[in-house]
């Protein structure tokens, strides 16, 4: 039968009334999730975690009014894989060639950001999203892996090495062009602490003082030289957060703070020697901070439950309405903190979260035959078990091309002159040298990573427990090199042609750059 056109029109009218109304339901049931990740920032170095010599108000501000987490880690402290971690919600040696560093990013696996964007989500980006490498689908065409860019507001910090970008102005201009009952997604993301630096900066232009530090990690030298370079890294760090206080203004003024999930981290540890690129704790322990104003029962709470990026991805499905099958997403492996942060407690909230795992394949290029240099570790009640898998190669990359998995950097310089004058030969081993197979830390006693207990006969026993939780762990989540398939990583071809057989290449007189370090770093020969 056919209705009149007045009962037409006043059915549709009805239908718009509904489906408004169950719009603005959706978006209130949804939050606004903003993700803010700074690169190469290492755990406790922010005033919240008890640091003097890095200023940082804006990260405090969300842990006093959200949580502060005292064990995040990411499983790869490299940025690329690291990235597709969090992106993802699987570890990397999960990731077919996103494990590795500058590679490409299978379209196979969909990041949670693809996904929020698929079901309703505004979805932008500003500075650093994943990469380096090529995040491409199924027919060559570029991915908005993070969300659609932001890029348009510029500014001049007047300091050598930071970003022209104004990070929190095209936060701004992202959000004025969301809808009122829509809610989004944005990836905060700067280049800062990245290297390069100006040297110096920390104490010129920051009004800082050497003596400010209170501790140089044990695996340095404690001079003038590497306190500058501590300080003009927390220069980098305070420009994130400044940025990051900026933001939180804007959330403010629009209205929105109330119902913005907020997390501030960092993609892995400070770009020094023994830090960005390898497994220890100043490699993969990470700052994070979580806030929610208007959801928390109880801020201000401190957690010391072990939490892995791949706990990420699952939790913004959760806010979001979803799972990895509705989102059309790969399994995923970590497990969301929705219980946390539901949760009244504080301390260790969840018994099950009391370790993560860690490891590495191939990050930046340097060694013979386009290899890489594989560990596997765990952590667990504050002891770290690392199994380095290849320890006839370089950890940081061959000599005699530039310890290439290691920034240039004044520290570097010091510890590679060091070892040439004969000066600081103990601490370039530290550093550069060769690793045994097994290594074993109690970041009790020996936060810095510097006695090896692997072969103390006290400790064998937990060794071999934690080796073996390691293993079976890693062979459940079916890691390639724990199940038959060991050299397979080093088989991915690097996305950039021009970094393929780089060691040949250069060993042939080759002239080819490597913007990331100093001419100086390249030993005049081999070292072994």
């Amino acid at each position: 039968m056919r209705l009149p056109q007045k009962f037409h029109w006043l059915l549709l009218a009805i239908c718009w009334i509904v489906g408004g109304l169950a719009n603005e339901s959706l978006a209130a049931d949804r939050p606004n999730i903003l993700f803010c990740i700074a690169d190469d920032w290492s755990h406790n170095h922010a005033g919240v975690y008890g640091n003097t010599w890095v200023k940082t108000p804006a990260f405090d501000e969300i842990a006093r009014r959200g949580l502060l987490f005292t064990r995040a880690y990411t499983p790869n402290a490299k940025c690329a894989p690291s990235r597709a971690i969090i992106l993802t919600g699987r570890n990397s040696w999960q990731l077919e060639d996103a494990c590795n560093h500058v590679c490409n990013f299978p379209p196979k696996f969909k990041s949670w950001v693809e996904a929020l964007a698929s079901n309703g989500y505004a979805c932008g980006f500003t500075g650093k999203g994943w990469g380096p490498g090529n995040a491409k689908n199924a027919r060559g065409q570029q991915r908005q892996i993070t969300g659609k860019a932001f890029a348009g507001r510029k500014q001049n910090s007047g300091i050598r090495g930071i970003s022209n970008n104004n990070y929190s102005a095209n936060f701004a201009d992202f959000l004025k062009t969301t809808a009122d009952n829509q809610p989004w997604c944005f990836w905060y993301g700067t280049t800062e602490p990245h290297r390069g630096y100006q040297y110096g900066v920390g104490v010129a232009k920051a009004g800082k003082k050497l003596s400010d530090i209170k501790h140089v990690p044990a695996f340095w030298p404690d001079n003038e030289t590497v306190r500058n370079d501590m300080l003009d890294y927390a220069v980098e760090v305070e420009h994130y957060d400044t940025h990051l206080g900026r933001i939180l203004e804007h959330l403010k003024a629009a209205g929105q703070l109330e119902n913005t999930l907020i997390v501030a981290t960092s993609d892995h540890g400070m770009p020094f020697p023994r830090c960005k690129g390898q497994a220890y704790d100043y490699s993969n322990h990470v700052p994070l901070a979580i806030m929610w104003a208007g959801q928390l029962k109880k801020p201000g709470r401190v957690i010391n439950d072990y939490v892995s990026f791949a706990d990420f991805a699952p939790t913004f499905l959760e806010v979001a309405g979803l799972n990895s099958s509705k989102a059309g997403m790969q399994a995923i492996t970590g497990n969301s903190l929705m219980d946390i942060i539901a949760s009244e407690k504080q301390g260790q909230v969840s018994p099950q979260r009391d370790h993560v795992l860690i490891g590495k394949e191939r990050h930046d290029i340097g060694r013979p035959n386009d290899w890489g240099y594989p560990i596997r570790g765990i952590v667990k009640n504050n002891v770290i078990y690392i199994r380095n898998y290849e320890t006839d190669r370089w950890p940081a990359g061959n000599p005699e091309t530039g310890y290439l998995n290691c920034d240039g950097s004044p520290t570097k310089t010091l510890l590679l002159n060091g070892r040439r004058d004969g000066t600081l030969v103990d601490y370039w081993k530290m550093n550069f040298g060769k690793r045994p197979t097994e290594e074993l830390y109690d970041l009790n006693q020996d936060p810095d990573c510097v006695k090896n207990l692997a072969t103390d006969k006290k400790y064998a026993k937990l060794k071999d427990q934690l080796a073996q939780e390691m293993i079976t762990r890693l062979k459940n989540q079916q890691d390639p090199r724990l199940t038959g398939n060991a050299g397979y990583f080093d088989t991915i071809p690097f996305v950039n042609g021009g970094n393929v057989r780089f060691y040949e290449r250069y060993m042939k007189g080759e002239k080819i750059r490597a913007g990331w370090v100093n001419l100086s770093d390249f030993e005049e020969k081999p070292l072994d």
